[in-house]
């Protein structure tokens, strides 16, 4: 891939970063925020019980992608980017356009579905 491309991609990830950390700090603070709060009642306990679930559901999944765009960039900094992680080959263009964390061409990403290939931790 043209370095320059790569750069692109670079800066577009690091602010991908920068937003999801924030996210997730900001999901973390409201999380101990609603944990300050006392409820009255058992309707009041109910709804704070279940903002603190669907904060920590939120913040679970900003994590997950927090680690993904994290992944992509070590992989520019290794020179990998944009190469599938399971069969070497090039990630399609435009597949890199949409999600640029993506750790696997289409083919692949289609066989870690249907479960004919393992996850990995790269």
């Amino acid at each position: 891939m043209e370095k320059k491309k790569v750069e692109v991609f670079k800066r577009r990830l690091e602010e991908r970063q920068r937003e999801l950390r924030h996210t997730v700090s900001r999901t973390a603070q409201d999380g101990r925020d609603a944990d300050l709060e006392s409820a009255q009642d058992i309707a009041d306990r109910a709804a704070n019980s279940y903002n603190k679930e669907f904060l920590f559901h939120q913040s679970n999944t900003e994590r997950q992608l927090l680690q993904m765009v994290d992944g992509a960039l070590d992989r520019i900094r290794e020179g990998t980017f944009g190469e599938c992680i399971s069969c070497g080959e090039e990630i399609n263009a435009k597949r890199l356009e949409a999600v640029p964390w993506t750790r696997h061409c289409i083919a692949c990403q289609e066989k870690l579905e249907k479960g004919l290939l393992e996850h990995s931790s790269t």
